[in-house]
């Protein structure tokens, strides 16, 4: 998913993202560690994913952009 898909979720949704890809990664290294996984490039694709998921929370955070659903700081 794109940042710009991203930004266009709310705070809950892009945190409940997050906390998907997380075990995903989790997941993909075990299969990667016990030599079960067909494509080993999935892994670094989960890992800039969550790298997006928290970019567009800090941007929040930060107060450079607003998500949808949610009043400026």
């Amino acid at each position: 998913m794109k940042a710009s898909e991203l930004r266009e979720l709310n705070i809950d949704e892009v945190r409940q993202q997050l906390e998907e890809r997380e075990e995903e990664l989790s997941n993909l290294k075990l299969q990667l560690a016990t030599h079960q996984l067909e494509n080993p490039l999935t892994v670094p694709a989960t890992k800039r994913e969550i790298a997006r998921l928290k970019t567009v929370l800090r941007e929040h955070d930060l107060g450079i952009r607003s998500l949808p659903g949610q009043a400026n700081a």
